[in-house]
């Protein structure tokens, strides 16, 4: 299939496929004319891409989990190097989370302190 054709059956973009065969989580081979043309395995891969990126991991903590992107991922057990990388990015969100919300709090205590106009 094209790149166009696998990015409709995957709910995504060909620039993200592109993207993501540019980090080496996908591969295609070449049509006489050029085109990207992938295998329909190809349709497994990427939604397990896009469910792990969706999960706020990264393009390099998905590379982790390229040994099982192509079958059932929710069957699966997890291995101990994907767990890893997961918890790890869980706690940089979490950090992340609450360094915006100190902000929100602080801009929100802001207002409150200023009058209002009108």
């Amino acid at each position: 299939m094209r790149i166009g054709e696998l990015a409709r059956a995957t709910g995504t973009t060909a620039r993200a496929l592109r993207h993501y065969e540019q980090a080496g989580l996908t591969s295609s081979q070449r049509a006489p004319n050029g085109y990207r043309v992938y295998d329909e395995r190809a349709v497994v891969r990427v939604g397990n891409i896009r469910h792990l990126l969706a999960a706020g991991l990264t393009l390099d903590d998905v590379r982790v989990f390229l040994p099982c992107l192509d079958g059932d991922m929710s069957a699966a057990p997890p291995s101990d190097k994907g767990l890893r990388v997961a918890l790890d990015r869980l706690a940089i969100l979490n950090e992340r989370i609450a360094v915006q919300t100190e902000a929100r709090d602080r801009l929100e205590a802001a207002l409150r302190r200023t009058p209002r106009k009108g």
